[in-house]
């Protein structure tokens, strides 16, 4: 029996969790700035690998850039009215260049969409715990029978 005035009810403490950091913030910053949201994730060894990959690819793009207006620019001064289809080597040149630089702007897109990615699974993955100890746990009529294992 219960004392009079006192009350049977359950309190059951509900505790939520509260991420330590927000995976679209990263996203953000790494949107805005390449390498950002590793550094809100602290993730800072990644930091150099994206601006360095970064650094390679905008000079693969300008450098092909260059290379191919000086073969476009050539190719248009070969072409005179004895011969209208121009030197076909600066042709090929120019052609090959144009691919390149295509190629380090598609690169440079990858790099990108990988950044933002990273950044969000970082910030999603921030609070995991990845102690070295392993739990196993079954569940046997209200009882729960762990297993330790230590690495």
């Amino acid at each position: 029996m219960s004392k009079p005035g006192s009350s049977n009810k359950l309190i059951y403490s509900e505790t939520e969790f509260k991420m330590k950091k927000q995976p679209w913030r990263a996203v953000a910053y790494s949107a805005v700035l390449p390498g950002a949201g590793q550094f809100y994730t602290e993730s800072y060894w990644k930091i150099p690998i994206i601006l360095g990959a970064g650094g390679y690819f905008a000079y693969g793009i300008i450098n092909n850039n260059n290379q191919y207006i000086d073969y476009r620019d050539q190719y248009i001064n070969s072409q005179t009215a004895e011969n209208p289809s121009g030197d076909q080597r600066l042709l090929n040149l120019r052609e090959f260049y144009r691919d390149q630089r295509d190629n380090f702007i598609i690169y440079s897109s990858i790099l990108y969409l990988a950044n933002l990615i990273d950044a969000y699974i970082d910030a999603e993955l921030y609070d995991f715990n990845v102690s070295d100890k392993i739990k196993f746990g079954i569940l046997k009529k209200n009882n729960l029978i762990g297993i330790d294992y230590n690495f």
